[in-house]
């Protein structure tokens, strides 16, 4: 008889003891029970796969007034703290054993102070409540890609969505090996105020312990610090996958349709307010998922799978003009969990929906109406500007059939999208797989815009968009991704930038991110031809006529395509200093990066000499 036994027993019904007994899996049982003896709940509920089951989950989430139905069939909103509304990175750290020490850039503390901290928050926080154990899985279910995952909660909500973005996991656990690694998350809500909101996000604390693939979080309901499979558990698939071989990265999966009924996948890594969703749900391709990849070496190809089986995006500025698929979904019958919304009436309305907002209602401060200001004298938005939507995929009219392929997709091209105003051009090709780890996906950069944080055009280096998730340090990270499937045929990789300017106007188009990608999809094939620009290789002119004209139906320019393509010696310099100046401070940073960095300054240095400081496509 196991340690927990008995408390287990007397702690769920004989219904719930049963199934968790079925697993035979002691590790299991000790975490669940530890859970029992330190939250102690007044009653223990353990789900399966069975629809029964999930639909228990999320009744109780209404329930418990943890999310409201809406008028819309299966739509229901829920409600975060107002201090509540994001990941937050101060409060967020590794739990680190005395004699270890990770890059210094990481939050961390040491591992027994922080879960005595921890514990000390969340002793008894379960009492007068359901602790819910639910199993889910990370990634295709009975493949190479799966990751089990125990998720301990008192939040249905928590569970509700997680039922929304991940695969049902209970049977997975039922199958593996005796020993088998898993993820597992503690996580409890704290106490509540009327509005059922956690009432302390000054004591909000989000811990992972990488020793035990465990995440322990207390005093939040905001799904990103809550929801264990998210970005918590990427960063324990980074550790996972450097120990085994494999990439776990911060990037979607998506089809591009190609002549002849030919498709091409493409994963691509941007960071936030660079293109990323909408380059995924790029109409007339395919979407596979929107945030989350494993790549694997599978059949000897280079393959990606969809961690994911959901979306929790961002809703500010989905209308139907711009994002005419999620908006549909938003708009019709089928479940969806709003977050943070405006609530009128019964209808969830949002910053940039495409029509007139109330000028009152309900919101995450509580009752609202236009120029209220909130608890910090802020001035509150009728919804907040990190609204959320929960979905499945298989509500996306445009998702691939294949999707969620035990053996994932073979990978045609790589994507690392910047945000810059003057550098980069919108479209080019790395010469090498490691040309393009380097100079694209290592020196990734995003700028600022003055709706985020005030100071537009600031540069924010974010390594392959996965620096806010790394677990290790920057250069090991790199050099994972330059070796990684060295004997097999690597995918091409590509750079974009959607935001070139002059005279304050935008050079580029919403649409004309498809013409990019069509362009992308042709050059994995070999079946068009490309300009060497010193930093990779760019479109030549006759192709993007034909492009635009049959994709968009439009006319293309000698005009725009000089400005939007002419290479920017000096701009593309000032950011190669940036950047050697940055991995100049990393100890580990691999020589092949130097080396990189190196070869690209000589070659700009020698088109300057040749062509001048700006030099048109049509002069290369």
């Amino acid at each position: 008889m196991g340690k927990y036994d008995q408390l287990l027993q007397a702690s769920m019904s004989e219904e719930s003891y049963r199934k968790l007994m079925a697993l035979e899996n002691a590790e299991i049982n000790e975490f669940v029970g530890y859970a029992i003896e330190l939250c102690e709940p007044e009653r223990v509920f353990v789900g399966d796969d069975s629809d029964e089951d999930v639909d228990y989950t999320r009744r109780m989430a209404i329930y418990n007034r943890e999310e409201r139905p809406l008028h819309m069939p299966g739509h229901t909103v829920h409600f975060d703290g107002y201090y509540d509304q994001a990941r937050k990175k101060e409060v967020t750290k590794y739990l680190v054993p005395s004699e270890e020490q990770l890059d210094p850039k990481l939050n961390q503390v040491e591992r027994e102070q922080g879960l005595k901290e921890l514990e000390d928050l969340q002793r008894g926080a379960y009492r007068g409540r359901v602790m819910l154990v639910r199993f889910f899985c990370l990634g295709p279910v009975n493949s190479e890609y799966a990751i089990p995952c125990l998720q301990v909660t008192d939040s249905a909500y928590v569970a509700h969505s997680e039922d929304l973005l991940y695969r049902r996991g209970y049977e997975q656990f039922k199958t593996m090996p005796a020993g088998s690694e898993f993820f597992r998350y503690r996580h409890c809500t704290g106490e509540v105020d009327e509005r059922m909101t956690s009432k302390h996000p000054d004591l909000n604390r989000v811990y992972m312990d990488y020793t035990r693939n465990a995440v322990y979080s207390v005093n939040t309901q905001y799904a990103g610090n809550t929801v264990g499979l998210k970005k918590l558990s990427l960063r324990l698939a980074i550790r996972k996958a450097d120990r085994e071989g494999w990439l776990a990265e911060h990037m979607f999966i998506m089809r591009s349709n190609g002549p002849n009924g030919r498709k091409t996948y493409f994963c691509g890594a941007f960071p936030s307010a660079c293109g990323k969703t909408s380059t995924a749900m790029i109409q007339g391709e395919n979407i596979v998922g929107d945030d989350l990849a494993y790549f694997r070496v599978i059949d000897g190809e280079f393959r990606a799978a969809n961690v994911e089986s959901g979306i929790f995006g961002i809703i500010t500025d989905v209308n139907p003009d711009d994002d005419p698929v999620i908006y549909e979904v938003l708009t019709r019958p089928g479940e969806v969990v709003f977050g943070n919304v405006l609530l009128k009436d019964g209808k969830p309305y949002w910053i940039g929906m495409g029509s007139e907002l109330p000028e009152d209602g309900e919101n995450y401060a509580g009752k609202w109406h236009k120029g209220m200001k909130g608890p910090d004298g802020k001035e509150v938005s009728p919804s907040h500007k990190n609204a959320r939507y929960t979905v499945r995929i298989d509500e996306l009219k445009n998702k691939d059939p294949e999707w969620d392929k035990p053996e994932g997709h073979k990978v045609g091209g790589i994507i690392y999208g910047g945000r810059d105003s003057d550098t980069s051009v919108p479209v080019r090709q790395a010469y090498s797989w490691e040309h393009g780890i380097c100079t694209m996906g290592a020196m990734l950069e995003s700028e600022t815009t003055s709706a985020t944080i005030g100071l537009e055009g600031v540069r924010k280096w974010n390594v392959m968009s996965n620096m806010d998730f790394l677990s290790m340090s920057v250069g090991r990270y790199i050099q994972n991704n330059l070796d990684f499937a060295k004997d097999i045929v690597r995918p091409l990789v590509f750079g974009t930038n959607y935001f070139l300017k002059k005279d304050g106007q935008y050079l580029n188009s919403k649409l004309d991110k498809s013409i990019w990608l069509k362009w992308m999809e042709l050059r994995v094939h070999g079946d068009v031809g490309a300009l060497d620009g010193a930093v990779g290789y760019i479109p030549e002119y006759e192709d993007l006529v034909r492009l635009f004209r049959q994709v968009l139906g439009k006319a293309y320019s000698r005009e725009d395509y000089i400005e939007q393509f002419t290479i920017r010696i000096p701009e593309l310099l000032a950011k190669l200093a940036r950047m050697q100046a940055i991995f100049a401070d990393i100890p580990d940073t691999p020589e092949t990066m130097k080396k990189e960095m190196a070869a690209e300054r000589e070659r700009l240095n020698t088109l300057k000499e040749a062509k001048g400081e700006y030099v048109s496509p049509f002069d290369l």
